[in-house]
């Protein structure tokens, strides 16, 4: 049986970089839930750039439950890929074979009731709204090809207004939250701690 630890949270609160010191401290490796937004190839460039990616409905949920059905098991999966500039699946997949721990990150990672009886541990990771927009719109010029005017509206549009329906509601199911701001090996001593109370969080070197 594979230990899913499962990260959820607003929209660049720091879930990502939690789950990457985790993966590394516990040689783990991440099933990002963004690989499982939906193909738009149907929609023009002009409608995909005003889709809601920040509603559940966007992502493939029912190919991601049986995907952690699979990893809680033990079984490899053929993970898709998503390519954020064209908001296009791409054709190829990633093998992920599950090990002995698993991350799973995602804005909706503790959202659904049927995926949760497979989280072995639920985290949410938190963070302002002005600390959130900061980081995503340097993380969306630089990454996704998106100027600082189309993060601030989409920010305004979509992307806070979900978080506040869908995203932050979903920390109620948490057995650990932690703060987006403070170090992570901060974070990731409180995740273990949950995660392996009889002394992981001790044992496990922390990295620099």
């Amino acid at each position: 049986m594979t230990h899913i630890i499962a990260i959820g949270g607003p929209s660049c609160a720091g879930k990502t970089e939690l789950s990457k010191y985790l993966a590394a401290m516990l040689s783990a490796p991440i099933l990002p839930i963004d690989a499982y937004y939906i193909n738009l190839d149907q929609l023009t460039v002009q409608e995909r750039s005003h889709f809601n990616f920040d509603e559940p409905t966007a992502l493939d949920h029912y190919l991601l439950r049986q995907h952690i059905e699979a990893l809680a098991a033990g079984r490899t999966i053929e993970r898709p890929t998503y390519d954020f500039r064209t908001h296009t699946r791409a054709a190829a997949t990633a093998r992920l074979v599950p090990r002995k721990f698993l991350i799973l990150e995602g804005l909706f990672a503790l959202f659904w009731d049927d995926i949760r009886p497979f989280l072995a541990t639920k985290v949410f990771v938190d963070a302002p709204d002005e600390v959130c927009l900061s980081r995503r719109s340097l993380r969306d010029v630089r990454e996704r090809g998106r100027t600082p005017e189309s993060v601030l509206e989409q920010y305004d549009k979509t992307v806070r207004p979900m978080a506040l329906l869908h995203v932050r509601p979903s920390a109620r199911w948490a057995d650990v939250i932690v703060s987006g701001e403070q170090p992570l090996e901060q974070s990731a001593a409180a995740v273990l701690q949950v995660a392996h109370p009889n002394g992981m969080a001790a044992t496990v070197p922390i990295l620099n």
